[in-house]
């Protein structure tokens, strides 16, 4: 069955590759996409409401997500960085975002991880969604920090959540180990 209509559906991080292909994907979709990244992005066109926010300012991420019905999170740092970096916006950025969501009512999230949340997987070992984390990095451990935040927001707050462990993207994989990713 499905759930409510989403009329206005943020996308954070939308200033990055993914978020810009899916501001180009969803452009129409939904009546009004509102794009935030904390670096200025492409101004707004018909449907679309430009931010710029930073993850780490709760006020900020307040003001974001209010009046929105779902949330498409890759805003925070993409990979390995230092640990001030990670915390900063992996953590404190993704629970303000979740938090500053559950006060707004919003009721989906759909969020971006990392196959690096189980990144200490030999590489010929084929694995599920079903495996236990195994972090390769800070940026993992952040990711697996995400997905444990998300399960609490859906099983305490109601809120529909579904994390996506990203391998790899592009048009196309570069070699064979993306190919498989």
């Amino acid at each position: 069955m499905p759930g409510p209509a989403m009329h206005r559906v943020l996308i954070t991080g939308a200033g990055g590759g993914i978020g810009r292909a899916l501001r180009e994907t969803l452009r129409g979709v939904y009546p009004i996409l509102r794009l935030s990244d904390r670096v200025a992005i492409a101004p707004a066109r018909d449907g679309e409401e430009v931010d710029q926010t930073e993850l780490a300012d709760m006020p900020a991420v307040e003001r974001m997500v209010q009046g929105c019905d779902g949330i498409i999170h890759l805003g925070g740092i993409s990979g390995e960085n230092s640990w001030e970096k990670i915390l900063e916006g992996n953590i404190v950025g993704l629970y303000n975002t979740f938090e500053a969501a559950r006060t707004a009512g919003v009721k989906r999230i759909v969020m971006a991880t990392s196959n690096h949340a189980v990144g200490f997987y030999r590489r010929d070992q084929v694995i599920d969604h079903q495996v236990m984390v195994r972090p390769d990095s800070r940026y993992g451990v952040s990711k697996a920090f995400s997905e444990a935040l998300g399960s609490l927001y859906s099983d305490k707050h109601g809120i529909g959540f579904m994390g996506i462990r990203i391998g790899n993207y592009g048009t196309h994989p570069i070699d064979s180990r993306r190919l498989s990713i």
